[in-house]
């Protein structure tokens, strides 16, 4: 049974509904994968949901297979991103929550790197991460409440070869998030960060996993992502049994190189298909187009 399953099963149930419904929720990188799951089971909970993806397409057919809103947004853009947030008020109200889902991960060795893909990344999972909590918060600030959700990464407390440019990126948002939700509390604004384990979606495509190393579903991840809105709190790992990745600065370097060796995670990411991953990798532009 999935978290999803459990999660309507347990007395909360009712609680979570309550605490979401209503609810404007705008999502960034909505048309696939974490961002499409968590934008279905908040829809299943009540919320008022706007989709947002750089590719016009997809969130057009996502948002009418929902049936909720969908906008063309390209995060690394502030205009582009400002208008989505315009839009959505426009449509649906004053923007409750938003979730900083649009995300990339490339892989492989770091001296290998275009500089343009390093540039792109961190464009995408950083910058862009902290405009659209810039301008979201400060709406929401005027209003005296409202939540952004940034979706992390393990990664972003798991440094790991072949993963050089994801790690850097994705400690980052935690950081920033982490900072800025205690700068912001105060006002009733609420930063949260989310942080999932490999899931099952492009972004692991071509990664060679094993029974060490076991992906979560999308719906799990989602999950969380739904709690922390219904109950807001600083972070939480998708799933919780990942928490123990927050005290890895403290593992000694000799214990985290017997563990990367036991869990094939010191090639996991730098040995891959490349004919799996080569839809992805043309996709964030990590095959040089």
């Amino acid at each position: 049974m999935s978290l999803r399953d459990r999660i309507s099963r347990t007395p909360d149930h009712d609680e979570v509904r309550s605490a979401l419904c209503g609810k404007i929720i705008a999502i960034t990188g909505g048309a696939r994968g974490i961002g499409f799951e968590t934008a279905t089971q908040l829809f299943d909970a009540g919320a008022v949901i706007a989709l947002g993806d750089v590719d016009e397409e997809a969130v057009g057919k996502a948002a009418a297979d929902l049936g909720v809103e969908g906008f063309s947004v390209d995060v690394t853009d502030r205009k582009s991103f400002d208008d989505f947030l315009t839009g959505v008020e426009d449509s649906l109200g004053p923007i409750d929550v938003l979730i900083n889902n649009a995300g990339i991960m490339p892989v492989g060795h770091f001296l290998s790197y275009d500089e343009a893909l390093i540039r792109r990344t961190f464009d995408i999972d950083v910058i862009g991460v902290i405009t659209g909590t810039q301008l979201a918060a400060r709406r929401m600030v005027t209003r005296g409440r409202g939540q952004v959700v940034n979706i992390a990464s393990v990664a972003g407390r798991l440094p790991t070869p072949g993963l050089t440019i994801y790690n850097g990126a994705k400690a980052a948002v935690i950081e920033f998030s982490e900072a800025l939700d205690a700068e912001l509390e105060p006002t009733g604004v609420r930063i949260s960060t989310v942080l999932p384990t490999f899931t099952r979606t492009g972004l692991i495509s071509g990664l060679r996993t094993n029974s060490l190393v076991r992906p979560v579903d999308p719906e799990d991840v989602a999950a969380h992502v739904v709690s922390i809105i219904a109950r807001p709190r600083v972070r939480v790992t998708a799933p919780r049994s990942m928490a123990w990745v927050h005290a890895n600065a403290t593992i000694p370097q000799r214990m985290k190189r017997m563990s990367r060796r036991m869990t094939k995670l010191d090639s996991m990411f730098l040995d891959y298909d490349h004919d799996q991953r080569a839809a992805y990798s043309q996709r964030i532009g990590a095959d040089g187009r």
